[in-house]
């Protein structure tokens, strides 16, 4: 009974951490291949769904969140050191906000999605990015404008309302898309 529990414990602490070497699409996919949690497939399932590549998705995830899964803004600092609010409601992978996630859960019929699920968090991604092609004619595989609309909202990117330190964010996530899509194909994915 112990080892069961022991073993339990030890396959739900691997869910919950942050993979090693998360610039490398193929250790992390290497690192979350098991059967209740195959980052690989369910990358692969968004992408089948939506036309957004998987480098693109995983592109997205790793600088909104660095793959973790409780991953939220810092809180702001009242009078420079006293813990206060955080600025938005961001929250897990995909860093969704509380209005946007309840409103790809009524779309997609996925009532039990959660932002701490690396499954529904790419899903989330994949169908937002798929609606900013049809919103704003952003291609599936154009990482730094599908980013911009991301962060930015799609009536934000529709405005050009976005500063200097969203572009760097959209050209890290450009620049790790094609790293990741390089990666993928070396190590045969």
């Amino acid at each position: 009974m112990r080892a069961a529990v022991l073993f339990l414990l030890l396959v739900l602490a691997g869910c919950a951490s942050t993979p090693d070497n998360i610039n490398n699409a193929c250790s992390v996919f290497q690192q979350r291949d098991g059967w209740f949690n195959d980052w690989y497939s369910a990358a692969k399932r968004t992408e089948r769904t939506y036309g957004v590549p998987v480098p693109v998705l995983m592109a997205t995830i790793r600088v909104e969140s660095g793959f973790k899964a409780n991953a939220r803004p810092p809180r702001k600092k009242l009078l420079g050191f006293i813990p206060w609010k955080r600025p938005s409601s961001a929250y897990g992978y995909s860093q969704a906000l509380d209005g946007t996630w309840a409103e790809y859960k009524r779309a997609t019929g996925k009532p039990m999605a959660t932002r701490r699920s690396f499954a529904d968090a790419v899903d989330f991604v994949g169908w937002y990015h798929y609606r900013s092609n049809q919103k704003n004619g952003i291609a599936l595989n154009d990482t730094y404008n599908l980013y911009l609309a991301y962060y930015a909202g799609h009536g934000g990117y529709a405005r050009g309302n976005f500063g200097s330190g969203t572009r760097r964010a959209a050209q890290k996530a450009a620049a790790m898309a094609d790293s990741y899509a390089r990666q993928i194909r070396s190590c045969g994915l």
